[in-house]
């Protein structure tokens, strides 16, 4: 699976993939990097310059044994986010699980931006950060260290149903949440045909509306309010 990107300026102001009316497909590189949009205020730049180097993941030093390692309390498991946009869901999650460790990957800085604030606001401790490539993420991290892969809606992403399988452990999950039918339509398709995976849904409600607990974006709750309705895909890491 490798699903194509699209131009920056296609992102909403809190990070979010833009809809359109492209069909995802294949590509051959990535577009990720530390890119920005809207001016930092001064105390958003001082977290960047200050806190997010305390957090982030520095991928050009070996992988850790246990990724649980990079926390400094004790975590049970661990889950990435890719993608996290504005933040919402990865700071309610973090906020709701305190013995998850949560690792977000962002390449805006107004995305990094956003989640420091809330994270010096609530004094998070079990989330740590990435601004690069999400793709880079997963083969640095070791085999089966992800209890969980989130994908909520997303830029198309330069991933593998190869390389989120190594990450995952058995019976892990990949979730991905989008409105754009294209997107859903071939993430669906690809993940259904992989020997690895199993769409868990068994029923139309287990893929039209949100699972249990699940924190709605600001992005999401545009797309309602402009009648766009997402798909809400999850699928099990087999063996």
């Amino acid at each position: 699976m490798s699903v194509a990107g699209r131009d920056p300026a296609d992102r909403d102001t809190n990070g979010n993939a833009s809809p359109d009316n492209g069909t995802a497909g294949p590509t051959h590189g990535s577009f990720f990097g530390r890119r920005k949009g809207h001016k930092l205020r001064l105390h958003q730049a001082d977290l960047i310059e200050h806190l997010l180097p305390h957090l982030s993941l520095d991928i050009g030093k070996p992988d850790p044994p246990d990724l649980a390692d990079l926390f400094a309390a004790p975590v049970d498991d661990l889950r990435l986010e890719i993608g996290f946009g504005g933040g919402e869901h990865l700071i309610a999650e973090a906020r709701a699980f305190p013995r998850i460790g949560f690792i977000g990957c962002e390449p805006y800085v107004n995305g990094m931006a956003k989640i420091l604030t809330q994270i010096e606001a609530h004094n998070i401790g079990n989330i740590r950060l990435f601004a690069g490539d999400a793709a880079e993420l997963l083969a640095w991290a070791p085999p089966r260290s992800l209890a969980r892969i989130d994908l909520i809606h997303p830029d198309p992403q330069d991933l593998t149903v190869a390389a989120m399988a190594r990450a995952l452990k058995p019976d892990g999950e990949f979730r991905f949440v989008s409105d754009i039918a294209d997107y859903c339509a071939w993430t669906l398709a690809h993940l259904s045909r992989s020997p690895e995976f199993v769409w868990t849904a068994e029923r139309a409600s287990d893929w039209r509306l949100p699972w249990t607990g699940y924190t709605m974006t600001r992005y999401g709750r545009k797309a309602e309010r402009e009648g766009r309705h997402a798909a809400y895909l999850r699928f099990r890491k087999v063996g």
